[in-house]
Protein backbone atom coordinates (compact mmCIF):
# COMPACT_ATOMS: atom_id res chain seq x y z
CA UNK A 1 0.00 0.00 0.00
CA UNK A 2 1.61 3.57 -1.20
CA UNK A 3 0.41 6.90 0.67
CA UNK A 4 0.44 10.09 -1.06
CA UNK A 5 2.67 12.32 1.15
CA UNK A 6 3.29 15.49 -0.46
CA UNK A 7 2.69 19.10 1.10
CA UNK A 8 0.20 21.44 -0.51
CA UNK A 9 -1.10 24.47 0.14
CA UNK A 10 -4.48 23.57 -0.51
CA UNK A 11 -6.31 20.08 -0.65
CA UNK A 12 -9.40 19.20 -2.77
CA UNK A 13 -10.98 15.98 -1.96
CA UNK A 14 -14.00 15.02 -4.27
CA UNK A 15 -16.78 12.62 -3.54
CA UNK A 16 -16.97 11.46 -7.29
CA UNK A 17 -20.62 10.05 -8.58
CA UNK A 18 -21.52 10.04 -12.39
CA UNK A 19 -23.71 12.95 -12.31
CA UNK A 20 -22.72 15.09 -9.19
CA UNK A 21 -19.62 15.94 -7.05
CA UNK A 22 -19.60 16.82 -3.78
CA UNK A 23 -16.08 18.95 -3.32
CA UNK A 24 -14.20 20.04 -0.26
CA UNK A 25 -11.25 21.85 -0.47
CA UNK A 26 -8.65 22.50 3.01
CA UNK A 27 -5.94 24.52 3.93
CA UNK A 28 -2.69 23.39 5.56
CA UNK A 29 -3.97 24.23 8.75
CA UNK A 30 -7.20 21.69 8.28
CA UNK A 31 -9.65 24.70 7.50
CA UNK A 32 -12.19 24.58 5.43
CA UNK A 33 -12.28 26.71 2.34
CA UNK A 34 -14.93 25.12 -0.14
CA UNK A 35 -17.54 22.56 0.72
CA UNK A 36 -20.31 21.87 -1.75
CA UNK A 37 -22.08 20.21 -4.21
CA UNK A 38 -21.99 20.96 -8.06
CA UNK A 39 -23.12 19.29 -11.09
CA UNK A 40 -20.29 16.69 -13.25
CA UNK A 41 -19.61 20.01 -14.99
CA UNK A 42 -16.41 20.60 -16.16
CA UNK A 43 -16.69 24.57 -16.34
CA UNK A 44 -18.09 24.52 -12.57
CA UNK A 45 -14.95 22.35 -11.45
CA UNK A 46 -13.39 24.64 -13.00
CA UNK A 47 -14.56 27.95 -11.47
CA UNK A 48 -14.20 26.31 -8.19
CA UNK A 49 -10.50 25.56 -8.56
CA UNK A 50 -9.53 28.94 -10.03
CA UNK A 51 -8.50 30.47 -6.99
CA UNK A 52 -6.14 28.09 -6.06
CA UNK A 53 -4.62 26.62 -9.62
CA UNK A 54 -0.68 25.85 -8.57
CA UNK A 55 -1.26 25.41 -5.33
CA UNK A 56 -4.07 22.64 -5.21
CA UNK A 57 -3.85 18.64 -5.53
CA UNK A 58 -7.18 17.07 -6.39
CA UNK A 59 -8.25 13.32 -5.06
CA UNK A 60 -10.77 11.06 -5.44
CA UNK A 61 -11.81 7.36 -5.04
CA UNK A 62 -11.30 5.42 -7.88
CA UNK A 63 -14.66 4.74 -9.31
CA UNK A 64 -15.96 4.79 -13.01
CA UNK A 65 -16.02 7.88 -13.80
CA UNK A 66 -12.60 9.17 -12.75
CA UNK A 67 -11.17 9.04 -16.66
CA UNK A 68 -13.11 13.09 -17.24
CA UNK A 69 -11.45 14.70 -13.79
CA UNK A 70 -7.74 13.40 -14.70
CA UNK A 71 -7.93 14.66 -17.88
CA UNK A 72 -9.58 17.93 -17.12
CA UNK A 73 -6.89 18.05 -13.85
CA UNK A 74 -4.32 17.05 -16.71
CA UNK A 75 -5.46 19.77 -18.94
CA UNK A 76 -5.30 22.47 -16.16
CA UNK A 77 -1.81 21.21 -14.86
CA UNK A 78 -3.35 20.38 -11.97
CA UNK A 79 -2.04 17.45 -9.38
CA UNK A 80 -4.24 14.98 -9.51
CA UNK A 81 -4.40 11.55 -7.37
CA UNK A 82 -6.78 8.57 -7.26
CA UNK A 83 -7.77 6.89 -4.21
CA UNK A 84 -7.40 2.88 -3.69
CA UNK A 85 -11.09 2.09 -3.51
CA UNK A 86 -10.32 -1.02 -1.31
CA UNK A 87 -7.86 0.17 0.78
CA UNK A 88 -9.90 3.79 1.74
CA UNK A 89 -11.92 2.01 4.27
CA UNK A 90 -11.99 5.33 6.32
CA UNK A 91 -14.41 6.94 4.37
CA UNK A 92 -16.59 3.88 4.72
CA UNK A 93 -16.33 4.01 8.63
CA UNK A 94 -17.85 5.83 10.84
CA UNK A 95 -21.67 6.27 12.57
CA UNK A 96 -22.99 9.06 9.72
CA UNK A 97 -21.95 8.80 5.95
CA UNK A 98 -23.25 10.96 3.11
CA UNK A 99 -21.41 12.57 0.01
CA UNK A 100 -20.45 16.09 2.69
CA UNK A 101 -18.61 13.93 4.95
CA UNK A 102 -17.20 11.79 2.35
CA UNK A 103 -15.57 14.82 0.79
CA UNK A 104 -14.30 15.77 3.77
CA UNK A 105 -12.81 12.77 4.36
CA UNK A 106 -10.98 12.25 1.13
CA UNK A 107 -9.36 15.92 1.51
CA UNK A 108 -7.87 15.00 5.26
CA UNK A 109 -6.84 12.03 4.04
CA UNK A 110 -4.67 13.86 1.75
CA UNK A 111 -3.68 16.57 3.79
CA UNK A 112 -1.99 13.71 6.26
CA UNK A 113 -0.52 11.86 4.09
CA UNK A 114 -3.11 8.71 4.75
CA UNK A 115 -4.48 8.80 0.92
CA UNK A 116 -3.82 5.32 -0.37
CA UNK A 117 -3.05 5.75 -4.23
CA UNK A 118 -4.03 3.74 -7.37
CA UNK A 119 -2.11 4.16 -10.45
CA UNK A 120 -3.62 6.98 -12.95
CA UNK A 121 -3.69 4.36 -16.57
CA UNK A 122 -2.26 6.49 -19.10
CA UNK A 123 -4.76 8.44 -21.26
CA UNK A 124 -3.60 7.23 -24.29
CA UNK A 125 -3.75 3.44 -23.68
CA UNK A 126 -7.00 3.81 -21.92
CA UNK A 127 -9.68 3.60 -24.14
CA UNK A 128 -7.84 0.11 -25.67
CA UNK A 129 -7.63 -1.49 -22.20
CA UNK A 130 -11.73 -1.16 -21.84
CA UNK A 131 -12.22 -2.36 -25.04
CA UNK A 132 -9.77 -5.96 -24.66
CA UNK A 133 -11.65 -6.13 -20.99
CA UNK A 134 -14.74 -5.66 -22.81
CA UNK A 135 -13.41 -8.73 -25.25
CA UNK A 136 -13.05 -10.82 -22.54
CA UNK A 137 -16.45 -9.86 -21.38
CA UNK A 138 -18.18 -10.91 -24.47
CA UNK A 139 -15.60 -14.09 -25.07
CA UNK A 140 -16.92 -15.34 -21.41
CA UNK A 141 -20.35 -14.96 -22.41
CA UNK A 142 -20.18 -16.71 -25.55
CA UNK A 143 -18.49 -19.79 -23.16
CA UNK A 144 -21.91 -19.49 -21.07
CA UNK A 145 -23.37 -19.81 -24.20
CA UNK A 146 -22.05 -23.31 -25.49
CA UNK A 147 -22.17 -24.56 -22.30
CA UNK A 148 -25.93 -24.23 -22.38
CA UNK A 149 -26.18 -25.84 -25.70
CA UNK A 150 -24.40 -29.11 -24.30
CA UNK A 151 -26.17 -28.59 -20.66
CA UNK A 152 -29.71 -28.91 -22.87
CA UNK A 153 -28.19 -32.02 -24.78
CA UNK A 154 -28.11 -33.51 -21.72
CA UNK A 155 -31.29 -32.21 -20.66
CA UNK A 156 -32.94 -34.46 -23.02
CA UNK A 157 -30.77 -37.58 -22.90
CA UNK A 158 -29.44 -36.85 -26.07
CA UNK A 159 -26.12 -37.97 -27.90
CA UNK A 160 -23.03 -35.57 -26.73
CA UNK A 161 -22.43 -33.13 -29.58
CA UNK A 162 -18.59 -33.08 -29.77
CA UNK A 163 -18.94 -30.51 -32.35
CA UNK A 164 -16.77 -27.06 -32.33
CA UNK A 165 -19.06 -24.24 -32.10
CA UNK A 166 -16.73 -22.22 -33.39
CA UNK A 167 -17.12 -23.50 -36.99
CA UNK A 168 -20.28 -22.33 -39.03
CA UNK A 169 -20.90 -25.82 -39.81
CA UNK A 170 -20.93 -26.52 -36.70
CA UNK A 171 -23.54 -24.25 -35.54
CA UNK A 172 -25.78 -25.26 -38.26
CA UNK A 173 -25.44 -28.74 -37.19
CA UNK A 174 -26.28 -28.26 -33.84
CA UNK A 175 -29.86 -26.38 -34.79
CA UNK A 176 -31.27 -29.68 -36.50
CA UNK A 177 -30.22 -32.31 -33.28
CA UNK A 178 -33.14 -31.18 -31.50
CA UNK A 179 -36.14 -32.10 -32.52
CA UNK A 180 -38.70 -30.20 -30.82
CA UNK A 181 -39.39 -27.26 -32.59
CA UNK A 182 -39.49 -24.56 -29.27
CA UNK A 183 -35.57 -26.45 -28.14
CA UNK A 184 -34.58 -25.90 -31.52
CA UNK A 185 -35.66 -22.17 -31.09
CA UNK A 186 -33.97 -21.68 -28.00
CA UNK A 187 -31.04 -23.37 -29.47
CA UNK A 188 -31.69 -21.15 -33.07
CA UNK A 189 -31.04 -17.94 -30.29
CA UNK A 190 -27.61 -19.19 -29.54
CA UNK A 191 -26.12 -19.88 -32.39
CA UNK A 192 -27.25 -16.36 -33.65
CA UNK A 193 -25.48 -14.93 -31.02
CA UNK A 194 -22.21 -17.08 -30.98
CA UNK A 195 -22.34 -16.21 -34.82
CA UNK A 196 -22.53 -12.55 -34.08
CA UNK A 197 -19.69 -13.35 -31.85
CA UNK A 198 -17.22 -15.19 -34.14
CA UNK A 199 -17.41 -12.45 -37.12
CA UNK A 200 -17.23 -9.65 -34.49
CA UNK A 201 -14.63 -10.79 -32.07
CA UNK A 202 -12.39 -11.66 -35.35
CA UNK A 203 -11.97 -8.25 -36.52
CA UNK A 204 -11.91 -6.30 -32.72
CA UNK A 205 -8.67 -8.73 -31.91
CA UNK A 206 -7.34 -7.49 -35.32
CA UNK A 207 -7.87 -3.89 -34.44
CA UNK A 208 -6.54 -3.72 -30.78
CA UNK A 209 -3.66 -5.83 -32.10
CA UNK A 210 -3.06 -2.75 -34.37
CA UNK A 211 -3.14 -0.15 -31.92
CA UNK A 212 -0.74 -2.08 -29.24
CA UNK A 213 2.03 -1.86 -32.61
CA UNK A 214 1.21 1.73 -32.14
CA UNK A 215 1.31 2.17 -28.51
CA UNK A 216 3.96 -0.52 -27.36
CA UNK A 217 5.67 -2.60 -30.17
CA UNK A 218 8.66 -3.43 -28.18
CA UNK A 219 7.00 -5.01 -25.27
CA UNK A 220 4.26 -6.76 -27.34
CA UNK A 221 7.11 -8.16 -29.50
CA UNK A 222 8.58 -9.47 -26.61
CA UNK A 223 5.67 -11.12 -24.55
CA UNK A 224 5.57 -12.93 -27.98
CA UNK A 225 9.12 -14.59 -27.47
CA UNK A 226 7.53 -16.73 -24.55
CA UNK A 227 6.33 -19.99 -25.33
CA UNK A 228 2.93 -19.88 -24.26
CA UNK A 229 2.01 -16.37 -24.43
CA UNK A 230 -0.13 -16.22 -27.26
CA UNK A 231 -1.86 -12.98 -29.11
CA UNK A 232 -4.29 -12.45 -26.52
CA UNK A 233 -2.21 -12.94 -23.90
CA UNK A 234 0.21 -11.01 -24.75
CA UNK A 235 -2.15 -8.11 -25.44
CA UNK A 236 -3.77 -8.90 -21.79
CA UNK A 237 -0.37 -8.17 -20.20
CA UNK A 238 0.67 -5.47 -22.01
CA UNK A 239 -2.29 -3.41 -21.45
CA UNK A 240 -2.98 -4.46 -17.46
CA UNK A 241 0.31 -3.63 -16.92
CA UNK A 242 0.46 -0.27 -18.27
CA UNK A 243 4.01 0.76 -17.88
CA UNK A 244 6.63 -1.41 -16.35
CA UNK A 245 8.73 1.52 -14.94
CA UNK A 246 5.79 2.17 -12.39
CA UNK A 247 6.38 -1.29 -10.34
CA UNK A 248 9.87 -0.46 -7.97
CA UNK A 249 10.35 -4.14 -7.58
CA UNK A 250 9.44 -7.61 -9.41
CA UNK A 251 8.07 -8.11 -5.28
CA UNK A 252 5.67 -5.13 -5.96
CA UNK A 253 5.10 -6.58 -9.58
CA UNK A 254 4.12 -9.96 -8.51
CA UNK A 255 1.86 -8.98 -5.84
CA UNK A 256 0.09 -6.84 -8.08
CA UNK A 257 -0.47 -9.57 -10.48
CA UNK A 258 -1.87 -11.63 -7.45
CA UNK A 259 1.04 -14.22 -7.61
CA UNK A 260 1.76 -14.18 -4.11
CA UNK A 261 -0.46 -14.36 -1.23
CA UNK A 262 -0.02 -12.54 1.96
CA UNK A 263 0.17 -13.82 5.41
CA UNK A 264 -2.43 -12.32 8.30
CA UNK A 265 -0.40 -12.27 11.75
CA UNK A 266 -0.86 -11.01 15.07
CA UNK A 267 1.08 -11.20 18.37
CA UNK A 268 3.55 -13.98 16.47
CA UNK A 269 0.15 -15.86 15.57
CA UNK A 270 -1.20 -16.65 11.87
CA UNK A 271 -4.16 -16.13 10.85
CA UNK A 272 -4.21 -17.70 7.47
CA UNK A 273 -4.27 -15.18 4.16
CA UNK A 274 -5.90 -12.04 3.25
CA UNK A 275 -6.32 -9.55 0.36
CA UNK A 276 -6.76 -11.86 -2.11
CA UNK A 277 -8.87 -9.36 -4.05
CA UNK A 278 -6.69 -6.56 -3.93
CA UNK A 279 -5.00 -6.53 -7.23
CA UNK A 280 -5.39 -7.29 -11.40
CA UNK A 281 -7.35 -10.53 -11.67
CA UNK A 282 -6.80 -9.76 -15.24
CA UNK A 283 -2.87 -10.37 -15.13
CA UNK A 284 -3.56 -13.03 -12.35
CA UNK A 285 -5.42 -14.48 -15.34
CA UNK A 286 -3.00 -14.51 -17.95
CA UNK A 287 -0.28 -15.75 -16.35
CA UNK A 288 -2.09 -19.22 -15.10
CA UNK A 289 -3.61 -19.31 -18.91
CA UNK A 290 0.63 -18.96 -19.62
CA UNK A 291 1.74 -21.14 -17.50
CA UNK A 292 -0.78 -23.99 -18.62
CA UNK A 293 0.03 -23.31 -22.03
CA UNK A 294 3.54 -23.33 -21.46
CA UNK A 295 3.78 -27.30 -20.10
CA UNK A 296 2.44 -27.90 -23.52
CA UNK A 297 4.43 -30.24 -25.87
CA UNK A 298 7.53 -28.51 -23.81
CA UNK A 299 8.83 -31.58 -22.22
CA UNK A 300 11.94 -29.72 -20.53
CA UNK A 301 8.94 -27.50 -19.01
CA UNK A 302 6.94 -30.55 -17.61
CA UNK A 303 10.01 -32.24 -16.56
CA UNK A 304 10.56 -28.44 -14.36
CA UNK A 305 6.66 -29.23 -13.29
CA UNK A 306 7.47 -32.50 -12.02
CA UNK A 307 10.80 -31.69 -9.87
CA UNK A 308 8.48 -28.63 -8.42
CA UNK A 309 5.60 -31.51 -7.39
CA UNK A 310 8.15 -32.92 -5.44
CA UNK A 311 7.80 -30.64 -2.86
CA UNK A 312 4.13 -29.27 -3.56
CA UNK A 313 0.86 -30.33 -4.81
CA UNK A 314 0.27 -29.96 -8.79
CA UNK A 315 -1.94 -26.88 -7.95
CA UNK A 316 0.32 -25.22 -5.69
CA UNK A 317 3.58 -26.34 -8.91
CA UNK A 318 1.67 -24.54 -11.30
CA UNK A 319 0.88 -21.38 -9.32
CA UNK A 320 4.57 -21.34 -8.57
CA UNK A 321 5.21 -21.74 -12.34
CA UNK A 322 2.75 -18.92 -13.35
CA UNK A 323 4.75 -16.57 -10.48
CA UNK A 324 8.01 -17.58 -11.72
CA UNK A 325 6.36 -16.46 -15.45
CA UNK A 326 5.07 -13.41 -14.00
CA UNK A 327 8.71 -12.84 -12.64
CA UNK A 328 9.89 -13.70 -15.58
CA UNK A 329 8.38 -11.37 -17.90
CA UNK A 330 8.77 -8.42 -15.54
CA UNK A 331 12.41 -8.57 -15.99
CA UNK A 332 12.12 -8.92 -19.77
CA UNK A 333 9.90 -5.72 -20.13
CA UNK A 334 12.31 -3.80 -17.88
CA UNK A 335 15.45 -4.80 -19.68
CA UNK A 336 14.01 -5.28 -23.18
CA UNK A 337 15.57 -8.78 -23.30
CA UNK A 338 13.76 -11.73 -25.15
CA UNK A 339 12.48 -14.88 -23.23
CA UNK A 340 15.62 -17.50 -22.54
CA UNK A 341 13.92 -20.91 -21.57
CA UNK A 342 17.44 -22.72 -20.61
CA UNK A 343 17.62 -19.68 -18.24
CA UNK A 344 14.47 -19.80 -17.16
CA UNK A 345 14.06 -23.43 -16.34
CA UNK A 346 17.39 -23.41 -14.39
CA UNK A 347 16.90 -20.61 -12.34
Amino acid sequence: MKFYNNTHPYYCGIDLHARSLYVCIIDQAGETCVHKEISANPDKLAKLLEPYLGQVVVGVECMHCWYWVADFCDDLAVDFILGHALYMKAIHGGKAKNDRIDSFKIANLIRGGNFPVAYVYPKEMRATRDLLRRRMKIVRHGADLKAHVANTTSQYNLPPNKVNLKNKSAREHIRSAFPDPVVQRNMDLNMTILECYAKELSKLEWFIETQARQHNPVHLHLLHSVSGIGRILALTILYEIGSIDRFESVQTFASYSRLVKCKAESAGKSYGTQGNKIGNAHLKWAFSEAAVLYLRGNEKAQKYLQRLQRRMSKAKALSALAHKLGRCVYFMLKNETVFDESRFLTG
